[in-house]
């Protein structure tokens, strides 16, 4: 493959001059995903450029092999990683490079690979990074044969399992990029903005730049930046000159003043750009783009958090990296799905656990609008699974924090550095570790970023915790333990507070086990096998099922809201995830702790939180109501309305008053056939919901999220399949395989159903409804038009449906 740069050329006004690009001779980056060739399994010489990898798989990246996979119980990531496989891997790419690059500087970027990757180029070893997690580069320039062929090779180790307390994934999952600049350059995450002052009329930018030069002489170099709003107005400008040493760096500090900025909120999540430009001679030799936002916040010990002086309660998820059928590779649509329905709910923060996250999140979440705790580490020094961090610790754990502060440091989303969870030197009989290890990480984050607090996230909440004892947390992270949250300010005086971790709750979504006011705390102990349940390994959706560390959704909330020096909360999770499926073993193989199932299909709790956390009117009613005539029925609503009046084949089963201490509302009622209608009135408005008895399966019925999609091979369509009876009602538990055919300029590229405990595979062409539903996501190529999308299933109308690529 020849090499591809894309070349960006920008027209920037400065002052009376102007910045502007000039052809190969500023920064240029390419994707570098496309034409990979992978080996499953090891090999001893998969780094020769001799080589013969003409059998090789042919793919592009990002790339993940365990979610090809069959799921096994006895795949040695057991479980708790998901049941799926893990292994060796190598991944080769041809590549070639102008003759006129020889001189440039050359650095092959990586966003994540897992785990324990090794690259060479043309056989030459670059290094090797353990971390999963960590976005990482190389420089490639003094190996490379310019107008000839190069060879880049990378050995991916993820066979010494179990390694991790959820599914991994396996491969280069993340993002890959080649970056060409000159020899005077801008160092690799090498910008940093702060704005110490913010007013309502001027606000105060600081930028440092980190300069390199590569050359065997000394640069005397001109600095150019110009500060452009959403619009690409330039409101500001800085010129500054430097003298960077033959070999050396150089930082360089400028200062901007953006009179009356615009904010950057939840629901205005303005970002402005700064672009940099390095002159030398006159001549361009380098440009970086820097998007950022304005916005000032605060803890408070008494009131909690304060964005731009204004209060916002947290109410945030935790959330795993994989995102379902499509496993750990990263896709920024499937990100944005994520995060479009989460918004939906209500949730104004993500916290990234318990790792650095993809880039694309991030840049996401500044977009969107989402408040972050961007969090470190699972593990320290000490071990929690046979093969984990703790192997690496003492030789990384520093250059790892450093470069993900580094990389993040400038995201506006993001307000809050955890440097660990739930870590085991919270035990240590002798502290003097945690507390070590402690102030250790936080000088680590300090040194590269004052402008936000440090946290962790402790299930230890005593303030003897050897991490509390430390002084080094600014904000006193909780994981569970909401009974102790009142009592807080008494135990911790003068601190400030967070629950970093919360609830874990468990359900299946549609599984109603009664009576619902009788909550199931499955399992017993965390350290007590579980043998008890249902025999079909599901949990009730009433929220009344949870862990024994955990709590209902109802209950955590109902603190967090009525206590201001609470911060905000993080759920324990927003997405099903796959590994970890407490309370179950197998064949059970994802969590159950989801607000929202894997396939992206809400539970009931959902709903809960939209009735609190958003301010559009709603109104929810469940279960379904297809039982056996006579059997007792728990009927719930949730709403945000003042009141709801239950019907029942047009009889009011009475009225329900919505209050603080009433959040959702029940009705015991026996079934019988027919409609079940909420009406749910307040002050100048009202809504209605109905539940119909669904009769015999009938037809098929595909809702896609998007009709229209990009064709750049990489944009994908969520299509939801439900199973409906003659009226439209879904079957609440039909059980069909659903086939899928597909013609046009795109291909299915996952399937699923949400079910906790299904084995089929999520890269296929047919899957079985789960409670009446299933999950099919189609991927674009790079070819406009329509792609035809079919769903059948035994003995009901199939379903069509367009998706047009643009």
């Amino acid at each position: 493959m020849k090499l591809g740069i894309v070349k960006v050329f920008i027209v920037l006004s400065f002052m009376a001059g102007a910045i502007s690009a000039q052809s190969l001779e500023i920064r240029q980056v390419e994707n570098f995903c496309e034409d990979w060739k992978f080996h499953l399994g090891d090999i001893t010489n998969g780094n020769d450029p001799a080589l013969n990898d003409s059998e090789w798989r042919a793919l592009n990246l990002p790339h993940d092999w365990s979610i090809e996979g069959k799921f096994d119980e006895n795949n040695p990531a057991t479980v708790g990683g998901g049941a799926l496989p893990g292994g060796v891997g190598w991944y080769r790419k041809e590549f070639s490079v102008p003759s006129s690059y020889s001189g440039k500087r050359i650095f092959i970027e990586f966003d994540g690979i897992y785990l324990n990757s090794r690259v060479w180029i043309n056989g030459v070893y670059l290094g090797n990074r353990p971390n999963g997690y960590i976005s990482f580069r190389y420089e490639l320039t003094d190996y490379l044969k310019y107008g000839d062929k190069n060879l880049i090779a990378v050995k991916v180790d993820n066979s010494k399992q179990p390694n991790s307390r959820w599914y991994s994934g396996s491969g280069i999952y993340r993002n890959v990029r080649l970056t060409v600049t000159n020899p005077v350059y801008v160092d690799t995450w090498g910008t940093y903005i702060t704005t110490p002052l913010v007013a309502d009329s001027v606000s105060e930018v600081n930028l440092e730049i980190t300069l390199r030069n590569a050359n065997k002489k000394d640069a005397s170099v001109n600095v150019k930046t110009v500060i452009y709003d959403a619009g690409m107005n330039q409101i500001a400008a800085s010129e500054t000159k430097a003298e960077i040493l033959a070999g050396g760096n150089k930082k360089v500090i400028q200062k901007f003043n953006v009179e009356k900025p615009k904010l950057w909120s939840i629901e205005n999540p303005y970002l402005y750009k700064a672009y940099t430009a390095i002159y030398e001679d006159g001549k361009i030799q380098d440009d970086y783009i820097t998007p950022f936002g304005i916005r000032t916040i605060n803890f408070d010990a008494e009131k909690g958090f304060f964005l731009n002086g204004e209060h916002i309660k947290i109410k945030g998820v935790c959330n795993h990296h994989d995102l379902g059928a499509l496993g750990a590779a990263v896709n920024k649509r499937a990100i944005e799905r994520q995060l479009e329905i989460l918004k939906r709910m209500g949730v104004n923060a993500i916290r990234t656990s318990h790792n650095p996250p993809a880039p694309e999140l991030l840049d996401l979440c500044d977009k969107m609008g989402f408040l972050v705790m961007d969090e470190a580490f699972d593990i320290w020094k000490k071990k929690k699974s046979e093969y984990d961090y703790a192997l690496y610790w003492d030789a990384w754990h520093k250059k790892d924090l450093e470069d993900m502060i580094l990389r993040d440091r400038n995201h506006p989303s993001i307000i809050l550095w955890s440097i660990g969870n739930e870590v085991l030197e919270q035990w240590d009989k002798e502290d003097s570790l945690g507390i070590k290890i402690t102030q250790e990480l936080a000088s680590i984050v300090k040194k590269l970023d004052t402008t936000r607090p440090i946290t962790a996230a402790c299930n230890g909440t005593s303030p003897d915790n050897p991490l509390f004892r430390s002084g080094a947390l600014d904000i006193i992270g909780f994981n569970y333990h909401h009974d102790e949250y009142p009592d807080f300010p008494k135990k911790f005086p003068g601190q400030k507070f967070i629950a970093t971790e919360t609830n874990s709750a468990l359900a299946t979504r549609g599984h109603y086990d009664m009576p619902s006011d009788s909550v199931r705390i499955w399992p017993e102990r965390w350290d007590k096998p579980f043998h008890d349940g249902n025999p079909d390994n599901t949990c009730s959706a009433y929220d009344n099922c949870r862990t024994p560390w955990g709590s209902t959704h109802l209950d955590t909330w109902k603190i967090v809201k009525k206590y201001d020096f609470v911060s905000g909360m993080f759920i324990w999770t927003g997405f099903d995830y796959l590994g970890e499926p407490t309370p179950y073993g197998w064949p059970s193989r994802s969590s159950y702790f989801g607000v929202i199932d894997l396939a992206g299909f809400p539970k009931d709790s959902y709903y809960f939180y939209q009735s609190e956390w958003t301010d559009d009117k709603m109104l929810h009613l469940f279960p379904h109501w297809n039982w056996n005539e006579g059997k007792p029925v728990d009927v719930w609503s949730f709403t945000n309305l003042s009141e709801v009046e239950l019907f029942l084949n047009g009889k009011s089963m009475g009225k329900k008053i919505k209050s603080e201490d009433s959040m959702r509302l029940i009705w015991s009622l026996k079934f019988e056939k027919g409609a079940l209608k909420a009406v749910g009135m307040s002050p100048g408005a009202a809504l209605v919901k109905k539940n119909y008895t669904a009769g015999k399966p009938y037809k098929l019925r595909m809702e896609a999220d998007r009709n229209v999609i990009r064709a750049d091979g990489k944009d994908l369509s969520f299509v939801t399949v439900k199973v409906l009876d003659k009226k439209g009602n879904l079957i609440p538990d039909a059980d069909y395989t659903v086939k899928f055919e597909i013609e046009g300029p795109g291909k299915i590229v996952g399937v699923d159903n949400g079910l906790q405990t299904s084995l089929e595979p999520f890269k296929a062409n047919y899957r079985r409804t789960f409670n009446g539903m299933c999950l099919v996501i189609v991927q674009s190529d790079k070819n406009y038009g329509e792609i035809e999308l079919k769903a059948v299933a035994e003995n009901l109308i199939p379903s069509e449906m367009i998706i047009y690529t643009k």
